[in-house]
């Protein structure tokens, strides 16, 4: 679908910086990544699965920009929690996108529950779009388990509470930025990406 020898310029349908440079870190040369145009709002997400808000947005972004358009939707799923948040993962506290009250939140709902029963993942789904229709998917994950406390100030979201595996027992909020683009959900799924449009094998 792409000529690896040219980058594929595409608008992203996500504002949240944190999101595009972890994305551009990942895509480097190969995917040129635009932000969201400003006069584009945000676009209502309630579908039920990570796949349905990814193309939800992605279908907007194509729509309303005219050019390839790439989405994403990602959650936190705790086994213990029978997957929640999923994808309320952002509304999880009560708010929009409050990662405060989403820390909080979790940090009560888990109070009591034993280190081994703490197990979780965080997921992401990409949903690449062109407007005529013609898509690619692609998704990540990382596995891990969430902290009975909150530890680091770097990243966001569930970052200070997500203990990935392999990590030597520091959360995301603890990693730089380089290596928690080793092995973060996103970074997979856009590494993923990247090897359905043939730019990687």
């Amino acid at each position: 679908m792409a000529d690896p020898a040219t980058p594929l310029v595409v608008v992203a349908a996500t504002a949240n910086q944190h999101k595009l440079d972890e994305m551009r870190a990942v895509f480097g040369a190969s995917i040129e990544l635009l932000p969201r145009p400003a006069e584009v709002p945000e676009v209502v997400e309630d579908a039920d699965s990570f796949v349905g808000n990814a193309r939800l947005k992605a279908v907007a972004i194509a729509e309303a920009s005219g050019h390839v358009a790439l989405a994403d939707d990602s959650g936190l799923e705790v086994d213990a929690l029978d997957g929640a948040p999923g994808v309320e993962s952002a509304y999880y506290g009560g708010g929009d996108h409050d990662d405060a009250a989403n820390r909080a939140r979790l940090v009560s709902e888990l109070s009591g529950v034993a280190v081994a029963q703490r197990t979780a993942r965080f997921r992401t789904v990409m949903v690449l779009r062109w407007p005529d229709g013609r898509e690619v998917v692609a998704q990540g994950s990382c596995e891990g388990r969430i902290g009975e406390q909150e530890k680091g100030d770097q990243g966001f979201g569930y970052d200070p509470l997500f203990v990935p595996d392999g990590s030597d027992g520091r959360t995301f909020g603890e990693h730089t930025a380089d290596e928690k683009n080793a092995i973060s959900h996103r970074s997979r799924a856009c590494l993923a990406l990247l090897t359905e449009l043939g730019f990687a094998d």
